[in-house]
C-alpha cells in the first residue's frame, strides 16, 4: 500500500511537469531572449518553498554561465534591494501570485526600471499583473488536500532547469566553461583533467623494438608494472603492443617462445589517445575496447608514443 501510494504521487508529479511543458508558449522564448540580451544579472526571489526553488534556479543559472543570485524578500524589504541594479532582470516566483513580500519587491524594483519575469499559476494575480513576462505553472498538487506545495514546486523547478539549459545552449556554453566554474569538485576533475596530466613518461614508458627478444620484452613489461609494452620500429613509430595476456596465450601455443622476438607475437594497430584528450575520454575508450591502458601520442606525431595512461591512474584521480 505504501509503495503503491508513493508511485501514485511520483506519477502525479511527473504528469505535472508534462502539463507545464504543454502550457509553454511564446512567453518562454521571450524570457530566454530577455536574459540573453540583458546586461546585468538575474535576481531570483520567492518566499517559503517558492524561495527554495528560486535559490536553486539562481544556483543553476550561475553555474551555467548566467550570473545570478537569490534575493530574500524579507531582507530585500529592509535594505537589500540596493543589491539590485537597473540592468538586472528579476525572476519572481509565487504560486498564488499574492505573496505580499514578493509583490512589494517586484513593485519597488519595477519603479527602478528593472524588468521582471514572474512564475505563477494565476495571470490575474497581483504578481501576474506586474510581470513583463509571465510563465504560467498551473498544476494540481500531489498532496491529498490539494494545496500543499508539491507538484507545483517540482514543476517550477523543472521549468527553471528548462530556462537555464536553453540559455546555456544559446550562449554556446561548453563543458570546458562549466568545468572552469567547478574546479574544486569531482565533476570539475572529470571535465578538466587531461590525459597529459596523468600519463607515465620517460623511463616509466614501456617500449621495445620489433627485434627485441621475448625474454627482454617480458622484463620490460614486468619492470614497468603496467602489464603492457608498446612495440616500435627503428624510426620510433608505434607498430604494435604486447600485453601480459598476449604472453600467456603465446606460451600456451608455442613451447619455443623465448626464441622469438616482439614482432612475432605483438598485436598490430594498438589503441592510442592524444595527450590533450580529457581523462574521461580515455576511460570511455578503455571501456569501449575492454582494455586497461592507452598509449599517448601528440597530435602532430600520432605514430610516436610519448606516454601511457592506465585505468588505475584515471580512477584514482577521480576522472570516471
Amino acid at each position: 500500500m505504501i509503495l503503491k501510494r508513493a508511485k501514485e504521487i511520483l506519477l502525479k508529479e511527473s504528469d505535472a511537469i508534462r502539463e507545464v511543458a504543454e502550457q509553454l508558449d511564446h512567453t518562454f522564448s521571450q524570457a530566454v531572449e530577455m536574459v540573453l540580451n540583458g546586461e546585468g544579472k538575474v535576481v531570483t526571489t520567492g518566499i517559503g518553498k517558492s524561495g527554495l526553488i528560486a535559490q536553486k534556479i539562481a544556483s543553476t543559472l550561475s553555474s551555467t554561465g548566467t550570473p545570478s543570485f537569490f534575493l530574500h524578500p524579507a531582507e530585500a524589504l529592509h535594505g537589500d534591494l540596493g543589491m539590485v541594479e537597473n540592468e538586472d532582470i528579476l525572476l519572481a516566483i509565487s504560486n498564488s501570485g499574492e505573496a505580499p513580500e514578493v509583490v512589494r519587491i517586484v513593485s519597488s524594483l519595477k519603479r527602478m526600471g528593472v524588468k521582471a519575469i514572474v512564475i505563477t499559476k494565476n495571470p490575474g494575480s497581483s504578481l501576474g499583473q506586474l510581470g513583463d513576462i509571465l510563465l504560467r505553472v498551473d498544476v494540481p498538487e500531489a498532496c491529498p488536500f490539494g494545496f500543499i506545495p508539491t507538484s507545483s514546486t517540482t514543476a517550477t523547478l523543472a521549468l527553471g532547469d528548462a530556462l537555464a539549459v536553453t540559455i546555456l545552449e544559446r550562449r554556446g556554453f561548453t563543458q570546458k566553461d562549466f568545468a572552469m566554474l567547478h574546479p574544486g569538485g569531482a565533476l570539475g576533475k572529470r571535465l578538466l583533467l587531461k590525459v597529459a596530466d596523468l600519463m607515465h613518461v620517460g623511463e616509466q614508458l614501456p617500449v621495445v623494438d620489433t627485434d627485441t627478444p621475448i625474454k627482454d620484452t617480458i622484463y620490460e613489461i614486468s619492470s614497468k608494472r603496467l602489464g603492457v609494452t608498446c612495440v616500435c620500429d627503428r624510426e620510433g613509430r608505434m607498430v604494435g603492443v604486447i600485453t601480459d595476456g598476449d604472453l600467456r596465450r603465446a606460451i600456451e601455443k608455442d613451447g619455443n617462445l623465448l626464441e622469438k622476438t616482439a614482432k612475432d607475437i605483438m598485436t598490430y594497430n594498438p589503441k592510442r589517445i592524444k595527450k590533450d584528450a580529457l581523462a574521461s575520454e580515455a576511460i570511455q575508450k578503455m571501456e569501449q575496447y575492454a582494455i586497461t591502458s592507452l598509449f599517448v601520442v601528440d597530435a602532430d606525431e600520432p605514430q610516436i608514443p610519448i606516454g601511457i595512461v592506465h585505468i588505475h591512474d584515471l580512477l584514482k584521480a577521480g576522472a570516471h
